[in-house]
């Protein structure tokens, strides 16, 4: 777990924001294994259209991740 998320759950959060924490979190991972299936399906992949695709959902998960990331900083620095 990265240093900043460590250390904001020694902080007290309101039930309603640790809630919203965890909720981030989770998407976090699952953010993190749908990119992780879209490289998988990448390497295979040998038809242009498909590897053209797979490229277009990796850079849109990892948007989708940087946001997740972001909001759980924001959160965490704004306790």
């Amino acid at each position: 777990m990265p240093q900043s998320i460590q250390s904001a759950s020694l902080r007290r959060l309101s039930p309603a924001r640790e809630e919203e924490r965890r909720e981030l979190i989770s998407s976090l991972s699952r953010t993190r294994t749908l990119i992780n299936q879209a490289y998988s399906g990448f390497n295979m992949a040998s038809d242009s259209d498909l590897i053209e695709s797979y490229v277009f959902e990796i850079n849109s998960l990892q948007a989708r991740y940087n946001y997740l990331l972001r909001r759980v900083k924001d959160l965490e620095e704004n306790t």
